[in-house]
């Protein structure tokens, strides 16, 4: 499988999706105990090794896949971010 193969599939995966929106979420709600940057951080590299770590692929090498969950998660965080920054309730 290429790379661009790999990063689309990834970028389009719901249960990824489902997760990073969960870490924003809950980074969010602890904001004021734990921060920001590591929450975030820790989430998407936590997230890039543990599912091609339990769900993997023959055809990937599992450095290719978590290199490339890097990418995507950052991306997929990235986006989550700014649409939650513009929807959220705003605090008087």
């Amino acid at each position: 499988m290429d790379t661009t193969t790999l990063l689309m599939s990834q970028l389009t995966d719901i249960f990824r999706i489902g997760l990073l929106a969960g870490l924003i979420l809950t980074m969010e709600r602890t904001r004021a105990q734990t921060g920001v940057v590591l929450p975030i951080v820790a989430g998407i590299v936590f997230i890039a090794v543990i599912i091609p770590a339990t769900l993997p692929r023959a055809d990937v090498p599992m450095m290719q896949a978590i290199i490339s969950g890097l990418v995507a998660n950052s991306i997929i965080t990235a986006v989550l971010w700014t649409a939650w920054s513009f929807l959220r309730p705003r605090q008087q």
